[in-house]
């Protein structure tokens, strides 16, 4: 979602048929029938955002590691889950399910293939008072220690209402605010409800990376080992990735960072020596050149007409501390810290700017809207970035517009307190594709036609996992716009894999929207404002209509807690707003926990090619704008054939009003090749 968030309105959903909603749900079979162990099987599991690679294949990013999770791993400690219920561990986890150590106990991974690195995702507990803490993580290999990781919680564990706190015994931040807990507004309330603290705990996990110091091969066992002395009561490993990292890159013809004084020890500030580097290299037409270290930089480093190259985001990290400003910045900002800027867009904006091959670590702790703290921020047009790591900052790339021809290709963005990725604002002509996100704090993918309209961009071929809040794409507004063979996991609250939205003042949708050969997994989460589940694919109609036309093709929705698909309007706008012009054609639905269709407003839709198996309830679920007037729903769906399983019947069509408000979840199996 945006960096300003608006406030909630408080819904008035109709209870036409009120039920309990079910929201602890199954990611697949348990891994054991004590919960003790993983399976250790005859070898290592190999998943795509834990799930079988054949059900994903052609879909999201080409990775450079192969992921394991650890409930398929050998291990003596607890499997958690499956929870797709919000504010627990195993809900943030990916498949929804992790293993949980206690000091002593260990879990053991055995390599696919060679590989001299890991990434390890894993949660430890809060501080009593918030603000984390620190905790070792022995890691062994074929039975012989390696080095020890000291995890850290400093960068998790999110409290209460949005912008949210790290403080645990906050009160609410909100108490003017509509709340699920007491179905009521709490400062309007006697006698004030009783709210438990810490009140809505979030956005558990982070991660860490390692290199082993040589290469192990296929069938080499990696144990990660909770100490039996560890502080940390607990430790959770969610997966291991495993890489075979190569050796660094070389820059020879370049401007060298370290000829201009940089400290590749990360002791000494390395910005000015970069930035002398940066001017050197535009007056001679040169690259600039990152050796391999660790360079710090706590302030925006303002790039234009320049290509800065590290030597692989393993080897170079620019790394810097979140700093507080002593007098507010024109755009709001409180901290500064590291970050690579284009110029803003009124002055014109940066152009030919190339970032590659280096990691960006910030310390941003908690959220702060104005703050500019991205790892890479501003406007820029014809310009790439490629190879990057990007983790601990606010959005890893905030881009304000107006701006053109992109190229966002190859990163690794996770670990974020809001977004992965924004296009804000009038960007066009550009390209998001084979990018990896993970953890985000807010939409990891997201295109923001604020004030003037974003079009004729691509989403292709990126993996999204685990966005804590919000979506894993969202598109607001727009003209022209593609979404297209990406891969969606496992979000966990008030949001979906893919959301279209008029909403955020964004500018209308015009020309065509498409979205083509996406596969969504364990999504449409529980949206607690409602106290409703979504769709893996939600349209939501809040600032004005839908009805541009909007192509939905070849997409693939697995094990859907809720609906596949739900079309909806806000209920102070339903008699004002519609969505309508959508097309479904050749979609497979594996598994809703209700409904394949979810209709919550006036409008249409046609469907071709839709086929479903493991439908929960009814496969519509037509409420329309909850008029329910004798001719039928507001809502109007069209048969053009080829519907297989049964879930579109002639008696559901055009309109006949199918709703129930909230119907019983029923877990679907694990999704099947079909």
């Amino acid at each position: 979602m945006p960096a300003t968030r608006p406030r909630w309105r408080r819904p008035a959903v109709a209870a036409v048929t009120a039920l309990v909603t079910a929201v602890g749900m199954l990611a697949g079979p348990p891994a054991s029938a004590s919960g003790k162990a993983g399976r250790p099987g005859p070898g290592p599991v190999v998943t795509r955002a834990a799930l079988d690679p054949a059900l994903v294949a052609g879909r999201g990013a080409k990775v450079a590691f192969l992921e394991q999770e650890a409930e398929n791993a050998v291990t003596n400690g607890e499997v958690i889950g499956p929870d797709r219920t919000a504010y627990t561990l195993p809900s943030e986890a990916s498949g929804r399910r992790a293993v949980k150590l206690r000091p002593g106990q260990h879990v053991e991974f055995t390599l696919p293939a060679p590989a001299n690195a890991i990434t390890v995702r894993y949660s430890i507990p809060d501080a009593p008072g918030g603000g984390g803490i620190t905790a070792p993580l022995d890691v062994a290999a074929n039975g012989r220690r390696l080095s020890t990781m000291t995890l850290t919680s400093q960068y998790a564990w999110l409290y209460n209402q949005y912008p949210f706190t790290n403080d645990p015994d906050a009160d609410l931040l909100h108490p003017d605010w509509w709340i699920t807990e007491c179905s009521c507004v709490p400062a309007e309330t006697t006698p004030y409800p009783s709210i438990s603290k810490p009140f809505r705990p979030s956005h558990f996990y982070d991660e860490q990376r390692l290199l082993l110091g040589r290469t192990y091969r296929a069938g080499d066992r990696i144990r990660l080992t909770t100490p039996a002395g560890s502080n940390a009561a607990w430790t959770v490993i969610d997966l291991l990735d495993s890489e075979l990292v190569g050796p660094p890159r070389v820059r020879q013809r370049a401007a060298n960072v370290l000829a201009f004084g940089a400290d590749p020890t990360g002791r000494r500030d390395a910005a000015p020596a970069i930035e002398r580097a940066i001017a050197f290299a535009k007056r001679n037409r040169l690259p600039v050149y990152l050796p391999p270290g660790t360079y710090q930089v706590n302030r925006h480093i303002i790039v234009d007409d320049v290509t800065i190259e590290g030597a692989g985001n393993w080897h170079t990290v620019v790394k810097g501390r979140e700093v507080a400003l002593p007098t507010p910045a024109p755009d709001g900002s409180v901290h500064t810290g590291v970050g690579f800027y284009g110029r803003d867009a009124a002055d014109g904006g940066s152009r030919n700017v190339h970032l590659a091959n280096f990691a960006i670590v910030g310390d941003v702790r908690e959220r702060i809207d104005t703050d500019q703290v991205n790892g890479i921020g501003g406007a820029f047009s014809d310009s790439t970035f490629d190879g990057l790591h990007i983790r601990h900052t606010k959005v890893g790339i905030w881009l304000d517009g107006p701006m053109r021809n992109v190229r966002i290709t190859n990163n690794i963005v996770v670990d974020q307190i809001a977004d992965a990725l924004n296009f804000h604002t009038g960007v066009t002509d550009s390209l998001v594709a084979n990018n990896f996100v993970r953890n985000t704090g807010d939409d990891g993918l997201a295109m923001w036609s604020e004030a003037t309209a974003n079009a004729r961009n691509t989403f292709d071929r990126n993996t999204v996992q685990s966005p804590v809040l919000a979506n894993g794409i969202a598109i607001y507004g727009g003209t022209d716009n593609t979404v297209s063979n990406n891969l969606i996991a496992d979000p966990v609250r008030e949001g979906s894999a893919i959301q279209v939205g008029s909403r955020f003042g964004a500018q209308p949708f015009t020309g065509r929207l498409r979205i083509a050969n996406n596969t969504t997994a364990r999504a449409g989460t529980y949206e607690l404002n409602w106290n409703i589940g979504l769709g893996a694919i939600w349209f939501y109609a809040l600032d004005r209509s839908i009805d541009a036309r909007i192509e939905v093709t070849g997409d693939a929705y697995l094990d859907n807690t809720y609906n596949a698909i739900m079309l909806v309007s806000e209920w102070g706008v339903k008699d004002l707003y519609s969505i309508s012009n959508v097309h479904f054609r050749d979609v497979r639905v594996d598994g809703t926990g209700t409904s394949v269709v979810s209709a919550r407003t006036a409008g249409s839709a046609s469907f071709r090619n839709v086929d479903a198996r493991n439908v929960g309830a009814v496969g519509v679920n037509n409420c329309g704008s909850f008029h329910f007037t004798p001719a039928g729903s507001e809502f109007s769906l069209t048969d053009l054939g080829g519907n297989d399983g049964g879930w579109l019947a002639d008696w559901q069509l055009p309109n006949t009003i199918t709703c129930n408000d909230r119907p019983p979840v029923i877990p679907p199996p694990p999704p099947t090749p079909w």
